[in-house]
């Protein structure tokens, strides 16, 4: 089956994660392609950029080895590996996607407004997290259930950037 290597950025702040209504139906963190010549952070910090307007940094969940050289790059939360359709629905042409996901949160002294439209952006708070939830649809067309392990990961990315906060004061 044919692979390719995409990342996903949650992005936290302020005890909620950014998530939009994505054109395949679904409530999901910003994320997509890791192009030609980009590692996975430079995809992750791109992707998040243009997909919301934020300016990010990667949250550490693993310290790095004691070493200076070779160069490392923060390790991904999980690398998620999901079956995707396209083209076509009965030719079924199917891919991979193996996903390193991220947990990251806006740079300081930026405007935390997410973009608006077609794309139907909206912080979500820890609290509707807890349990799982359904958020109404941009579109009227009633309302969507947040994906398991979207839901469960934005908690830990809400609880990432809490920790990180709590040891840097």
């Amino acid at each position: 089956m044919e692979q390719h290597f995409t990342v996903t950025g949650f992005v936290s702040q302020g005890g909620a994660t950014a998530l939009h209504w994505h054109r395949l139906s679904m409530w999901l963190p910003p994320g997509g392609h890791i192009e030609a010549g980009e590692d996975p952070i430079e995809a992750v910090l791109r992707e998040v950029r243009e997909e919301t307007g934020l300016a990010t940094e990667v949250v550490l969940t693993v310290a790095p080895y004691p070493w200076p050289h070779p160069r490392q790059l923060p390790a991904p939360v999980v690398i998620g590996v999901y079956d995707i359709e396209r083209g076509d629905p009965h030719l079924r042409e199917r891919h991979e996607h193996l996903d390193l996901v991220y947990f990251t949160r806006p740079l300081p002294g930026q405007s935390l407004t997410l973009p608006d439209g077609a794309e139907g952006w909206r912080w979500v708070a820890e609290e509707t997290l807890q349990s799982p939830t359904s958020l109404p649809c941009p579109d009227g067309a009633g309302e969507t259930p947040i994906a398991e392990d979207v839901r469960l990961l934005s908690l830990a990315a809400i609880a990432a950037v809490r920790a990180l906060e709590i040891s840097v004061a």
